[in-house]
């Protein structure tokens, strides 16, 4: 009998146990679930000769820091497709990631990387109904290139920096994509005539849509610009934080861009707005930045709740 009056007192103590334990385990169980559900969806876009299983590393970061975030990596225009004309890309990708928009009713981030960050301004740029929150352009090409690379030396083995333009600026050359961004200081005017996509994108030539553009790219809410002195891709590298050569080839920063005093596309107002922040990070290489810790710490993470 005293057994059971015992085993009965430590039924009765576990049971008071579980009912002031259960509405904290609720509560902790809810705050959890909240927290991951807050977390927006995220969209990856790749670079030249890149594919999905380049950013598997930068997923893992994602699904530590942020986790049950819905990470895409979007698979498309893969390895030597990634050479295609960008509006051409840039139609598919929208196919892509619209419905991932739709579905997103507190909206998406956007991670593009290298040839990528300029897809995606393109996309931000002719998708009037966008709900990216945070654009974050990984060493990307914004204000174009002008540089001899082991890319360009692989691609076009016959010219060097000082004679590219001959092909890019031809109906030929802007079929491959790198021409569609090659922005050759020395010839301006070639640039300005012939460019299909960085001209057109940068409303540096007659732009019938420029307003509505404009629109469009300005529904942002923050756009993150990252890149580095030690790319070695990306020349100048400061063309990933929107400043490019003059015609002497001395860098001149986004400010003192035609771009950017013309306020062209809208850099000029996103930054009267507060919302372009800038990374410098040294000693990163080009096809490491997708996958540094350091660089997903201190530049990424924080933008992605």
């Amino acid at each position: 009998m005293a057994r059971e009056y015992e085993d009965s007192g430590i039924m009765r103590q576990y049971q008071g146990y579980v009912r002031v334990l259960a509405p904290f385990c609720i509560l902790v169980l809810f705050l959890l679930l909240t927290l991951t559900a807050s977390y927006k969806p995220i969209i990856v876009v790749h670079g030249l000769f890149d594919s999905p299983s380049e950013f598997q590393i930068l997923k893992d970061f994602i699904n530590e820091t942020h986790p049950g975030t819905n990470v895409t990596v979007v698979d498309l225009f893969d390895r030597s497709a990634s050479l295609q004309p960008l509006w051409k890309q840039v139609e598919g990708f929208r196919q892509a990631i619209h419905p991932i928009m739709q579905n997103a009713g507190s909206g998406v981030h956007l991670i593009c990387y290298s040839q990528g960050g300029l897809i995606c301004r393109a996309l931000l740029s002719t998708m009037p109904d966008h709900n990216v929150d945070t654009f974050i352009s990984l060493s990307s090409p914004q204000m174009g290139q002008y540089g001899d690379t082991k890319y360009l030396k692989w691609l076009f083995p016959q010219h060097v920096k000082s004679n590219l333009y001959r092909l890019c600026y031809t109906q030929f050359g802007q079929d491959f994509s790198i021409c569609n961004y090659w922005n050759d200081p020395h010839h301006r005017d070639l640039y300005l005539n012939s460019s299909n996509f960085l001209a057109l994108l940068n409303d540096e030539k007659l732009n019938p849509n420029a307003t509505d553009w404009k629109k469009n790219f300005l529904r942002i809410r923050k756009m993150v610009l990252i890149g580095g002195p030690d790319d070695g891709v990306i020349m100048p590298w400061q063309s990933s934080l929107f400043s490019f050569y003059d015609k002497n080839e001395t860098v001149t920063e986004m400010h003192y861009q035609p771009v950017y005093l013309e306020d062209t596309f809208g850099l000029k107002t996103l930054d009267a707005r507060g919302d372009i922040v800038f990374y410098t990070m040294r000693g990163v290489a080009h096809t490491f930045w997708h996958s540094n810790r350091t660089v997903y710490d201190t530049c990424i993470a924080k933008w992605l709740t």
